[in-house]
This record gives structure tokens, sequence and C-alpha cells, in this order.
């Protein structure tokens, strides 16, 4: 199966998990057809926006960086990524990321359940 991008559902969403500004979302697969899979996304936070901090139950959030770069709230420790890091968030951590860059920055985020 290919999804092709141009058929991909896109939405901008404001305040992202109580977050600054607003970000777009590409939804890249349609997850109510795949087993454990709740999310695979392409997101872009332009400067100045963030995604709130939030954390995961029973599921893993990856964050895999596009382009761009960042400040992650990794349970408590503030780290800055860039283009090729990935973040891993699961068994009930905390994490948000902030765009405090120049440039949009873009990342895939995947929500695995278990």
């Amino acid at each position: 199966m290919v999804n092709f991008r141009n058929g991909m559902k896109t939405e901008v969403k404001e305040k992202m998990r109580e977050g600054v500004g607003s970000g777009s979302i590409v939804y890249l697969v349609d997850c109510e057809k795949e087993k454990n899979l709740k999310l695979v996304v392409e997101v872009t936070l332009p400067p100045g926006s963030s995604i709130g901090r939030h954390n995961h139950e029973n599921e893993t959030e990856y964050y895999i960086i596009l382009s761009g770069s960042g400040f992650v709230d990794d349970d408590g420790k503030e780290t800055e990524v860039k283009q090729g890091d990935v973040i891993i968030t699961g068994r009930g951590a905390f994490h948000s990321i902030a765009n405090k860059g120049s440039v949009p920055l873009v990342f895939n985020a995947f929500i695995v359940t278990y």
C-alpha cells in the first residue's frame, strides 16, 4: 500500500497540548487500520511555537527530527535537539518540545501502544 502525500489529511492546531502558538500536522497513516499504532504524523512548528508538557502511559512516542532545531523537556531535563535526533518517551514519562529557532522545526511523531 502507498499513501500519497496529496491524499493525506492536514490540519493546523492551536496550542497543542497547551503549548504556545500553532503547528501543522500531516497524518501519514490511518492508524485505525493498524494494530498498536496510535499516531503517525509529520509536525511542523513555526519559530516560537511549542507542544506542551504531557506524559505517555501504556504507550511510547517517538519524535524523529527532520529539519530545524528545538528544545525538548525530556522528563524534566531540557535538551537541545536537531536534524537526525530521535526522542523516545514512554512508561509514564513526560515531554514537550519547543521551536526557539528562526526556521520551522519539522519532525515525525509516532505513538505505539502496548
